[in-house]
């Protein structure tokens, strides 16, 4: 690849704005395969290429979450537009374009950001955040703009009588929390729990799950129960409390980095050294663990579907050496993902390629078909256990995870508590 396309798929990730397009090396199968009779090709889409729209925060306190997404997604395509394109179902390859704009995890930003885009793409994808993907959802409905694969575990995303031009990519939360509470009652033993949640639809949505869980088992038992503001900038009068509790597992629902690493450091200064479960979203060992100080704890737990580069037990993986090449080679990305969202947007271009490929008119209606239809998908990158399936109302692409054991460096999967 030039230097002048490497440039064009570089990754700016602090600025008002970013517009990043893939142009790709070689554009492959323009004005093959189309006939007379087609239908109308909906905006974004032309017989050399299709564009994707993308916001999601490149600045503020979620910038590193957000670039990653942009990252991963930038790196996929990247490799196919290199290798001339991608053969869609209705016989024509196109390579695939990008424009991702900065909202700063700002909701009116968000919708700015839509407003900006929605005529001149074919979908929006791969976005960052619950606030951020629901301050437009309502104006992609109404313009009939597909909002797919999104990163937010917001249910609303994927039921589709809520949301009919809409699907989430991630686990939603009920799922993550269930996923606890279920390796906690199955361990037998038994366990006192101090909970802190954010105070929305996304700390409720883990404590759900959980909850549903741990219902009528004997063993597991909720001690304390707190929640915090996701403007809050410190927590340590709840961490103060939950601490009296004696709890010796503290299950904290929590969105906001500096917070998550603010508890783990708090709760070693009140000398209370309980195991920990985290969301997928906010367990990163390098931007989150190892500054917080994690091995103090006799476990830190949480969920996964990905391979994570970082684990010694993925070094030699096939899959995760391609994909660390390419966020290098297309998407001008130098370092070792800190967070997961890279994987995850990378296994998100892999989706919507699955269903490029079955779609058999250059429409959106013929997409979102074809998306819907995706079963036992094994994305690259996904873990053994794991796999996208697009079939089931309510649920998302991804609606199936394992539980993972905090190694000092990365995770281990596991099958029991303790």
């Amino acid at each position: 690849m030039s230097k002048r396309h490497r440039s064009m798929l570089g990754i700016v990730a602090l600025g008002s704005a970013l517009a990043l397009t893939l142009a790709g090396c070689a554009r492959g199968g323009e004005g093959t395969g189309a006939t007379d009779d087609a239908a109308p090709a909906s905006p974004g889409i032309t017989d050399s290429s299709i564009a994707l729209g993308i916001t999601t925060p490149l600045s503020g306190p979620t910038a590193g979450p957000g670039t990653c997404t942009v990252a991963g997604i930038t790196a996929y395509f990247g490799e196919r537009n290199a290798e001339g394109g991608i053969e869609f179902g209705d016989g024509v390859t196109r390579t695939v374009d990008i424009e991702a704009l900065d909202d700063a995890y700002d909701p009116q930003k968000a919708k700015a950001n839509y407003d900006q885009l929605k005529d001149s793409v074919f979908a929006m994808t791969s976005g960052l955040g619950t606030p951020t993907n629901r301050a437009y959802l309502e104006a992609a409905i109404a313009d009939e703009v597909p909002q797919v694969l999104v990163m937010t575990g917001d249910p609303i995303f994927s039921d589709t009588g809520e949301s009919p031009s809409q699907l989430g990519f991630v686990p939603i939360y009920q799922n993550e929390g269930l996923a606890f509470g279920e390796l906690l009652v199955a361990s037998g033993d038994d366990h006192k729990v101090a909970i802190l949640s954010q105070n929305d639809d996304f700390g409720e949505g883990y404590v759900e799950g959980f909850k549903e869980a741990v219902e009528g088992a004997d063993n597991v038992e909720i001690v304390e129960e707190l929640t915090y503001e996701a403007t809050d900038t410190a927590v340590d009068g709840q961490l103060t409390e939950l601490a009296a509790s004696d709890a010796d597992v503290f299950f904290n629902a929590m969105s906001i980095t500096p917070l998550v690493i603010s508890s783990l450091q708090k709760a070693q200064q009140l000398g209370w050294t309980p195991s920990w479960f985290l969301p997928s979203n906010t367990s990163s060992p390098a931007a989150i663990l190892q500054p917080g100080g994690a091995e103090a704890f006799p476990g830190v737990y949480s969920v996964s579907f990905a391979k994570a580069p970082a684990s010694p037990a993925f070094a030699e993986d096939e899959d995760v050496q391609t994909f660390l090449a390419s966020l290098k080679e297309y998407a001008d990305y130098q370092d070792m993902p800190a967070f997961p969202h890279c994987m995850w947007s990378y296994m998100v271009g892999a989706t919507l390629e699955q269903a490029f490929m079955e779609m058999t008119e250059p429409t959106r209606e013929s997409f979102m078909e074809a998306l819907r239809s995706i079963t036992d998908f094994q994305a690259p990158l996904m873990l053994e256990g794991t796999a996208v399936d697009t079939t089931t109302d309510g649920q998302p692409a991804v609606s199936s995870v394992v539980v993972q054991k905090y190694n000092g460096k990365g995770y281990d999967t596991v099958e029991s508590f303790g």
